[in-house]
């Protein structure tokens, strides 16, 4: 008798434990968000202010580790005078991403938490501008390099001209931040969030694509 009670105590803890674990822990996490986005360096210097939009899902390993795969939109919104006086008329540009990321959170007890990730991944950016044509001997511009243009040693368009249009510069990248997370009562795992990451990608000759995006949005 008492075997038979010892069965079935623990076929009822076998059947308990991955429900316990459900509950605690989901297997996968989602993530979705917008936010307002600084430029570092040369981004800095040749864009302002601006936005993005972040989605993921991944996998959760255990209550305090897991995996995301992520993507990202961040807009270049040049600035006024880069548009004005470096010949870039109309100009627009976006950076995107997909990024693989660990991630580790911590309970700060009751509703709060807070989490870490960063990771690596493939960066695209993109810059476009109507059709703008230059002679030869034209002072170079110190935003013409995300469209490419190779100046001569003197700083100037060489032999032949240029036209500038469009331009893609693809390349791998690291992330890394964190941020800080509300459970909403009611809503089983869905959670607010708020989070800083910085991002760099190593694209073209300069090397020098940064951002810094803060996004907030929803966490299950």
């Amino acid at each position: 008798m008492s075997r038979r009670i010892l069965f079935w105590l623990a076929l009822c803890g076998f059947a308990i434990v991955p429900s316990w674990a459900q509950t605690t822990s989901p297997r996968f996490n989602f993530n979705a968000g917008f936010g307002f986005a600084f430029g570092k360096g040369d981004v800095g210097k040749f864009t302002g202010t601006s936005y993005d939009a972040v989605v993921g899902g991944g996998l959760n390993l255990n209550r305090f580790l897991g995996i995301k795969a992520e993507y990202m939109y961040y807009n270049l919104a040049f600035q006024d005078s880069v548009k004005k006086f470096q010949g870039l008329p109309g100009a627009t540009g976006n950076l995107q991403s997909l990024t693989l990321n660990p991630t580790a959170n911590f309970s700060l007890g009751g509703r709060w938490g807070v989490y870490a990730i960063g990771g690596f991944g493939i960066y695209r950016r993109d810059v476009s501008v109507p059709k703008q044509t230059f002679a030869q001997g034209t002072v170079c511009q110190p935003a013409w390099i995300w469209w490419g243009v190779a100046c001569d040693l003197n700083g100037e368009v060489p032999a032949g001209g240029f036209a500038l249009t469009s331009h893609s510069a693809y390349a791998g990248g690291y992330n890394f931040g964190g941020g800080l997370t509300y459970r909403v009562p009611g809503f089983h795992h869905a959670k607010l969030y708020a989070e800083g990451r910085y991002h760099h990608a190593y694209t073209g000759r300069d090397e020098r694509t940064s951002v810094f995006p803060v996004t907030f949005g929803v966490r299950w």
